[in-house]
């Protein structure tokens, strides 16, 4: 695979969300302003970014038998500092996120990308590799925030638009409404690869990087 591929996939093809549907509890949450989606989508890029580099670093420092529990560790490190920075230059944007940004170390798209690529490729493929997840991650979210945000408050990026300040729906700022949009957002996704987007067999146990440990990866 050329790095272009890898920087790409996280787009359409591998797309952590709309595809793997990865890390859909802050996509659902805090997607309800197109400028909350942005916060989101760079501060996971961000600890995507050091994690990844991180672990390719360490990769055959790490024993295998504690790869997850220091994988964690190296995360909870890159949330707590991007947690810092948003605190002291861009504290409104860091309570809108609220508890949903220290959450981001328990977001499976960083951890699966991790076991899936960081561990088993460069330090510069690794960056690569999570540039693009973290662009991918961050389109979806914008995707979605654009649209509850216009149809459910009138506004976008917190500027009024005509027509629709005035005859806004609420319950696209809703949890119900959300599930909606993130719906028509797969359907769309699907729709657009024709669906092909990630073949099944990839979904198996032979495109599970912890096969080898399974009971039932083992027996396949």
């Amino acid at each position: 695979m050329n790095r272009f591929s890898t920087l790409t996939n996280g787009l359409v093809k591998e797309n952590p969300v709309l595809v793997f549907l990865l890390g859909i509890c802050p996509v659902l949450a805090v997607s309800t302003q197109a400028t909350n989606a942005i916060g989101m989508g760079l501060a996971t890029t961000f600890v995507l970014l050091g994690a990844n580099i991180a672990i390719s670093l360490l990769r055959n420092v790490i024993p295998d038998k504690v790869r997850i529990p220091c994988y964690i560790v190296l995360i909870a490190g890159f949330v707590t500092l991007a947690q810092m920075v948003a605190e002291a230059y861009a504290y409104p944007l860091y309570l809108s996120l609220g508890i949903f940004l220290p959450l981001i170390t328990t977001n499976c798209i960083i951890l699966f990308r991790a076991e899936v690529f960081a561990k088993k490729n460069t330090v510069v493929d690794s960056a690569i590799d999570a540039v693009g997840m973290g662009a991918g991650f961050t389109l979806a979210m914008l995707a979605m925030a654009s649209i509850r945000e216009i149809l459910g408050n009138g506004t976008w990026f917190g500027i009024p638009i005509p027509v629709l300040a005035n005859d806004n729906i609420p319950i696209f700022t809703m949890a119900p409404g959300g599930f909606v949009v993130f719906g028509l957002l797969i359907a769309t996704m699907n729709k657009v690869s024709k669906g092909r987007a990630v073949k099944r067999k990839e979904f198996g146990c032979a495109g599970c990087p912890s096969a080898a440990n399974c009971q039932k990866g083992g027996a396949a």
